[in-house]
């Protein structure tokens, strides 16, 4: 079986790489992704901590208007469950 993830297809800007994860824009949600390079829905605490540190330094260095508000961190990983990645995801402000 083919994995998206794991193919690692630089079809979007890519922020960051080292040897245990890459820091790309996310090609269906425009937004920083950090994707483990093990095909595992479950890094170890301390892996996980790595991986969203560096999200979070892609996002200080190259977030744009809609992260003005803060980020947090998304991995619910909807359509690659057996994969690990996070996103960041801009706060939305209060209408009111």
């Amino acid at each position: 079986m083919q994995c998206d993830l794991c193919e690692a297809a630089r079809i979007t800007p890519w922020f960051y790489e080292d040897d245990i994860c890459w820091v790309a824009e996310c090609e269906f949600c425009d937004v920083p992704m950090v994707v483990w390079k093990v095909h595992d829905n479950a890094p170890p605490d301390e892996v996980k901590e790595r991986l969203h540190a560096r999200l979070l330094e892609v996002v200080a260095a190259h977030g744009d208007e809609r992260f003005a508000d803060g980020h947090y961190i998304d991995d619910n990983m909807r359509n690659i469950p057996d994969h690990y990645h996070a996103h960041a995801r801009p706060r939305r402000r209060r209408a009111w």
